[in-house]
C-alpha cells in the first residue's frame, strides 16, 4: 500500500514544455515517487526476478524420485507347428502367446538425492543474490539519471531566466537603436549573447530528451509522458554523510554486498558438489520385478532381481578432483574480492569527503548574494551606470558560478550514491 501511495502521479498542464514537444502528459515526481514507480513497474526487474522462480523449480525437480521403468517384450504375433499349448489369457485367446513384462525402479545410494537437493537450494540463494546485484546495478543507473535530470532541468531554468532578462534588454535596446540614441554595435553584442543562451538551452533540452527516454523505459511510462522532477533530494542531507562510520561500512560491505554473497554461496555450492561427486562413486541399485509367460520352467513365471554398475574402472575420480579444485579456487577468489571490496569502499568514501569539503567551502549565503548582485548589475546597466562589457562579464561569471554550485550538488549526490552502491546498502 505504501508503494502504491508513493507512486501516485500528479499530472498537470505544463505549457512551456508542450509548446516545444508533442507530449500529452507532464508527470511531476519527487525522487521517492520516481523510485517507487521504478521498483514497481520496471520490466527488467520483473523479468530478472523470474530467475528465482526458475531456481525454485529446480529444487522441486531435484526432490522428485526417478520414474519406474516398465518393459513389455517377446510378444509373438504368430506361431508355428512347434508352439506349445498354454492356458488362454482370456476366452480362447492366447493359448500360443508368449509375453514378458519387467518393472524396474532406480534406487539412488549414498544420499545422492539429498546432496543434489542441497546443491539446488544453494542455487536458489544464488539466484536471489544475482537479483539483488541486478537491482543494485539498475538502481544506481536509475538514480544517476534522476540526479542528472534534476541538474539539467535546474540548469535550463537558470539559462531560461537569463534569456528572458536578455530579451527584455534587447527589446529596450531595439527601441533605442530605432530612435538613434545608441549604436547598433551594442545591440548586436546583446543579440550574440542571446544566441549563446539559446544554444545552451538547446543543448540542455537535447540532454533532457535523452534522459527522458532512459527514465521512461526504466519506469515503464508511456512514450508521450514528460517527467518533471522536483528538486527534493538533489542535495543530500549532510547528516547522512556525517553519520557514516567507515569501519562499519567496510565490514558491512564484505558481509552484505550481493556479489560477495554470491562468491560465498558459490563456495557453499562447491562444498555440496564435492560431496555429491564423492557420492557418485557409489553405484546406484536398480530393483526389478519380472513376469515371463511361456518361456521358462513355469508357464507364468514371476521373479525379482537387481542390477548395479561394478566400479572397477570409473569411480568418478576426475569429477571428484575437479570439485575439490573448485573449492580451493573459490577460497582464493573470495579472499581477493574481500580486499577489492574494502579498497572500493575506502576510495568511494574519500571521494565523497573531498566533494563534501568542496561544497562546504562555499559560504551558505553565497548563492543568494550572487542573485542579488546580478540584479544590481542589471539595474545599473539599464541606468547606464555600468558598461555593457562589465555587465556581460558579470553575467558570464554568474553563469559559471551557478554551474559550479549545481555541479557540486550533483557530484555530492552522485558520490553518495556511489558509496551506497559500493557498500551494498543505504547510508542513513
Amino acid at each position: 500500500m505504501k508503494r502504491i501511495l508513493l507512486t501516485l502521479l500528479v499530472i498537470v498542464s505544463y505549457k512551456g514544455v508542450a509548446q516545444n514537444a508533442t507530449l500529452n502528459d507532464t508527470i511531476v515526481l519527487s525522487r521517492t515517487q520516481a523510485e517507487a514507480l521504478f521498483l514497481d513497474k520496471n520490466l527488467s526487474l520483473i523479468s530478472e526476478k523470474l530467475n528465482i522462480d526458475i531456481a525454485d523449480a529446480q529444487v522441486i525437480q531435484a526432490k522428485l524420485w526417478p520414474n519406474p521403468t516398465l518393459t513389455i517384450g517377446e510378444i509373438n504375433l504368430w506361431n508355428n507347428a512347434t508352439a506349445q499349448q498354454l492356458p488362454p489369457l482370456w476366452g480362447n485367446f492366447g493359448t500360443t502367446s508368449q509375453v514378458t513384462a519387467e518393472l524396474e525402479q532406480l534406487i539412488q545410494t549414498a544420499g545422492k538425492r539429498k546432496k543434489l537437493i542441497a546443491m539446488e537450494k544453494v542455487g536458489v540463494d544464488i539466484a536471489k543474490e544475482y537479483f539483488k546485484t541486478f537491482l543494485r546495478n539498475l538502481k544506481i543507473e536509475f538514480r544517476g539519471n534522476l540526479t542528472q535530470l534534476q541538474f539539467v532541468q535546474e540548469q535550463e531554468t537558470v539559462y531560461q531566466k537569463q534569456l528572458a532578462s536578455m530579451q527584455t534588454l534587447l527589446k529596450a535596446y531595439s527601441n533605442q537603436v530605432a530612435q538613434g540614441n545608441i549604436g547598433k554595435g551594442e545591440y548586436i553584442r546583446l543579440k550574440a549573447t542571446e544566441l549563446k543562451f539559446l544554444k545552451e538551452i538547446s543543448d540542455l533540452k537535447k540532454e533532457n530528451n535523452s534522459l527522458q527516454k532512459e527514465l521512461k523505459v526504466l519506469m515503464n511510462l508511456p512514450a508521450t509522458s514528460y517527467i518533471k522532477l522536483t528538486q527534493d533530494g538533489f542535495l543530500p542531507d549532510n547528516k547522512d554523510i556525517d553519520n557514516i562510520n567507515l569501519g562499519n561500512l567496510m565490514a558491512s560491505a564484505v558481509e552484505n554486498r550481493p556479489d560477495m554473497k554470491v562468491l560465498k554461496l558459490g563456495n557453499e555450492y562447491n562444498d555440496n558438489k564435492y560431496k555429491y561427486e564423492k557420492a557418485m562413486r557409489t553405484p546406484d541399485v536398480t530393483l526389478g520385478v519380472s513376469y515371463d509367460r511361456g518361456a521358462s520352467l513355469m508357464n507364468d513365471f514371476v521373479g525379482v532381481g537387481f542390477s548395479l554398475d561394478l566400479p572397477f574402472f570409473n569411480r568418478n575420480q576426475g569429477n571428484v578432483k575437479a570439485a575439490k579444485i573448485a573449492i580451493d579456487q573459490g577460497k582464493l577468489l573470495t579472499e581477493e574480492k574481500m580486499i577489492s571490496v574494502q579498497s572500493e569502499v575506502l576510495q568511494a568514501y574519500e571521494d565523497l569527503i573531498v566533494t563534501k569539503k568542496l561544497y562546504e567551502s562555499v559560504d551558505a549565503a553565497y548563492e543568494g548574494d550572487l542573485e542579488k548582485l546580478l540584479e544590481s548589475y542589471r539595474k545599473n546597466f539599464m541606468q547606464r551606470n555600468t558598461s555593457m562589457l562589465e555587465y556581460l562579464d558579470f553575467v558570464d561569471a554568474y553563469l559559471e558560478n551557478k554551474s559550479i554550485l549545481l555541479n557540486s550538488k550533483k557530484d555530492l549526490n552522485k558520490n553518495l550514491e556511489e558509496l551506497r552502491y559500493i557498500a551494498g546498502q543505504e547510508i542513513n
